[in-house]
């Protein structure tokens, strides 16, 4: 069974079928601050996120995901969803799945 907040395998099939690649456990903890930014005040608190979650930003910047930061941010409806599916399986209904192990990912591989 997988912890709350662990990739399980329900979390490596959504983000494969979304992103096109198995998401590291530095995104999936991403992913519950992107969905407060946005119910809340809608900008990021550049103190909050590290020189990791800045790459992943910038990541899903490049892909249309999301837009802006600091001084206010938008996603799209699809990236809102797939932040919901993944905040059920990983942090809502994560002890139904079974665990993953973290994926490792270079620059290169990110660029």
């Amino acid at each position: 069974m997988a912890k709350r907040g662990q990739l399980n395998v329900v979390v490596v099939e959504v983000s494969r079928k979304f992103l096109g690649e198995t998401m590291t456990t530095t995104e999936l903890r991403l992913i519950p601050y992107l969905q407060y930014v946005m119910v809340n005040e809608q900008k990021l608190d550049p103190r909050k996120i590290n020189e990791d979650e800045r790459i992943i930003l910038s990541k899903w910047k490049t892909r249309g995901l999301l837009e802006g930061g600091a001084g206010g941010m938008t996603i799209t409806k699809e990236f809102w969803q797939f932040m919901c599916d993944i905040l059920l399986v990983a942090y809502v209904d994560h002890d139904s799945y079974e665990a993953v192990k973290d994926i490792t990912r270079t620059e290169s591989e990110d660029a």
